[in-house]
């Protein structure tokens, strides 16, 4: 065979694993795609929300069917990481709270849960978490709203209080923990002075 027929065979060989490498990589996109709407169409059941750029983004912050339940989770352990490291028992009691809330104890959630207690999320997650919730709560009936946020605020305080802390005796709130749960409050609607008077008392 001539030189050039080598040389010609060669880029010939080339070009089609070229596009036998994008047609791959097509497929495999279209295959992610496909998969993530239907995640996306799993998300909206179970929580009964169906606006999708809500859906997209919780998706991109790196929710997905299985983690989902964790959503309304996250200013719980956001609130154990407030003195810097999350107590056994408040460890236990977000456990409990996440599996009266549809979180498996052998599940993928779970494990995440664990992995939070031992990594703390970054601020930017929890910040960001905390405004889908807020979206969320938006999209629900007035009464439904209003329990949610009441009771979000009510999981954070039995949080706080669930250790107790030297001159804060038996189950006492830091000034840092009210003070964040007071944001986490006005963050998701509920208001500042109403969390504050009814929840965390002093």
């Amino acid at each position: 065979m001539a030189e050039k027929d080598k040389f010609a065979q060669r880029e010939h060989w080339l070009e089609e694993e070229y596009f036998g490498r994008k047609n791959q990589e097509l497929i495999e996109k279209l295959r992610e795609r496909r998969a993530r709407e239907a995640d996306r169409q799993k998300m909206a059941e179970m929580m009964g929300v169906d606006d999708q750029e809500v859906l997209e983004a919780l998706q991109d912050l790196g929710y997905t069917s299985e983690t989902i339940p964790l959503l309304h989770i996250v200013p719980l352990v956001e609130v154990a990481w407030a003195e810097g490291g999350v107590a056994d028992r408040e460890r236990e009691m977000i456990f409990k709270i996440a599996e009266a809330r549809g979180v498996p104890p052998d599940g993928v959630a779970h494990e995440m849960l664990s992995h939070w207690f031992e990594n703390r999320p970054s601020d930017k997650f929890f910040d960001n978490s905390l405004r889908a919730i807020r979206v969320i709560f938006d999209l629900l009936p007035e009464e439904q709203r209003m329990a949610g946020r009441r009771d979000l605020i009510a999981y954070c305080s039995q949080i706080a209080s669930a250790v107790s802390s030297g001159i804060f005796g038996p189950g006492g709130v830091t000034d840092d923990e009210r003070a964040l749960i007071a944001r986490i409050a006005t963050e998701i609607g509920q208001g500042r002075e109403e969390a504050v008077r009814r929840v965390i008392k002093r």
